[in-house]
């Protein structure tokens, strides 16, 4: 059988970055085929290139087993190629049949005017042919991350692709929701469309794919069928064993506590909210989503008002009108949306590092202390071990999981003693997660005071020391992290009282 897409010999550079280096990977009719590998791997570099938003250097792609030259997005959706990107574009003011026609509007006999209800005839056969209960003229704003990707699915189906990628589909998605996207990949599977998907999560890639590519640093690495042990997948994707995070529980009843937050309220999303966390600590929060976690966060962090109950750090009742408030304070935020709350992406890496702290490196109040900011963005890319070809790459080139640390390094720089972590292995490959844990645990260990929000349980239960539980805004309990269980936990996220 020929494949519907053959990558030979692919290579890519950027200023700085050698992207890919002679990759090459297939695609056969009717199959999904994970694609893996750490951040930085070139994974999305390459599904780039397929979808026409980057010109290959050298090597050949071939379509039908012709080769074929991608000039553009537009030239790959004429080939049936479509992408679907972790960060959905849509026009939110739109509806879901104008997004899905947008430029393609079916118009009436004499040409000027737009045919919507021939429009919306068209979206209505795409979402029958998906098996989706879905309206053509709901306003894409008022739908769910879910019912979003749908609509970027039935965009993509509209222009005949056989070839769909997806990149990090599940990411924003709870269980149920999953469930649902796998029927359609399965139903898309089952009429010969083949399906690129790219994943960090272990268990999706086994119940879904048929195949799995692993790329490293640039390089294809092996390809090898879905059954294959994880360990095994694991190893070929960071190239060494990984450090295991061992949990051990410090005691540390003793130590001064940091921060305390004492009976926050904010309308139904904060509900009577209480909770410590002591110097060394690292406490989780778990719950559903829609629990209310983020929304405490951004409470304690000052970006959201709060209607009553006060915030202490280190003992002083402290008036959060604002993030700088809270940085002033010693609180540190990192946003589980890294790439619009946490970095300036245009900006290089050592500006996002010191940016926050720019008055500490100022001489005579006027005048930046260049020497000293350099020296301090080194010594955070060294401690991070951040992978950047300099100080002054652009922050967006960078992988997800440097991006993440060059986050943390901003917060650290800033010396706060309170870091507030929300997501932080979102879209991150499975070796940077283990450098991330390694580096919560030191922080904890050097005295900062920690709070994980996650909703991978097993993640929480790795990293935490204490896990507090949401409901509906509520607090609906405490557990030591050694003594917590994933059935323990989701019976108090599910718990109403």
């Amino acid at each position: 059988m020929t494949a519907l897409v053959s990558v030979q010999n692919l290579s890519k550079s950027f200023p700085g970055v050698r992207a890919l280096d002679g990759v090459r990977f297939d695609l056969m009719p009717g199959e999904v085929h994970a694609l893996m590998g750490e951040n930085g791997a070139g994974k999305s570099t390459l599904m780039k290139i397929l979808a026409g938003v980057y010109r290959k250097d050298s090597g050949e792609v071939l379509l039908d087993g012709k080769p074929v030259e991608i000039e553009s997005p537009a030239h790959a959706q004429s080939l049936a190629i479509g992408i679907i990107h972790q960060e959905l574009h849509l026009m939110g003011h739109l509806t879901a049949a104008q997004n899905i026609f947008l430029g393609r509007e079916p118009r009436k006999a004499a040409g000027l005017l737009l045919d919507e209800a021939q429009l919306n005839r068209d979206a209505q056969a795409l979402f029958d042919r998906l098996n989706l209960q879905l309206s053509p003229t709901t306003t894409i704003g008022d739908l769910t991350v879910a019912r979003q990707q749908m609509v970027e699915i039935a965009k993509a189906l509209s222009h005949k692709s056989r070839v769909l990628i997806m990149d990090e589909p599940t990411a924003a998605l709870n269980n149920a929701e999953i469930e649902e996207l796998f029927r359609i990949i399965r139903q898309l599977k089952s009429e010969g469309v083949g399906i690129v998907y790219i994943s960090h999560k272990m268990d999706e890639i086994q119940r879904i794919a048929d195949r799995i590519t692993v790329m490293r640093d640039g390089a294809y690495i092996a390809t090898v069928p879905s059954a294959t042990p994880m360990s095994e997948v694991i190893a070929m994707m960071v190239g060494r064993k990984l450090d295991h995070v061992q949990k051990t529980i410090p005691d540390t009843s003793a130590n001064e506590v940091l921060l305390d937050v004492r009976g926050v309220n904010r309308g139904r999303a904060i509900r009577d909210v209480s909770f410590t966390v002591r110097r060394g600590e690292i406490l989780g929060f778990a719950g559903l989503m829609g629990a209310g976690r983020t929304e405490v966060a951004r409470a304690v962090f000052g970006a959201d008002p709060i209607d009553s109950g006060e915030v202490r750090v280190r003992g002083q009742v402290v008036r959060l009108t604002s993030p700088t408030d809270a940085v002033e304070a010693g609180i540190g935020y990192l946003s589980e949306d890294r790439k619009h709350f946490g970095l300036a992406t245009g900006m290089d890496v050592e500006s996002n590092i010191t940016l926050p702290s720019l008055k500490r490196w100022l001489k005579w109040g006027m005048f930046l202390n260049r020497p000293a900011i350099q020296a301090v963005s080194q010594q955070m890319v060294e401690k991070l071990r951040i992978k950047t070809p300099s100080l002054t790459q652009t922050a967006k080139l960078l992988s997800g999981g440097n991006q993440q640390k060059v986050v943390i390094a901003k917060w650290l720089v800033q010396d706060c003693e309170v870091l507030i972590f929300d997501e932080p292995t979102r879209g991150i490959d499975v070796g940077a997660k283990s450098e991330i844990y390694k580096l919560l645990n030191d922080l904890a260990a050097q005295g900062r005071a920690i709070i994980v929000i996650s909703s991978e349980l097993p993640e929480v239960l790795l990293l935490s020391h204490r896990i507090v539980v949401m409901c509906e805004g509520r607090i609906t309990g405490e557990v030591r992290g050694d003594e917590a269980t994933q059935e323990s936990l989701m019976a108090l996220a599910t718990r109403r009282d």
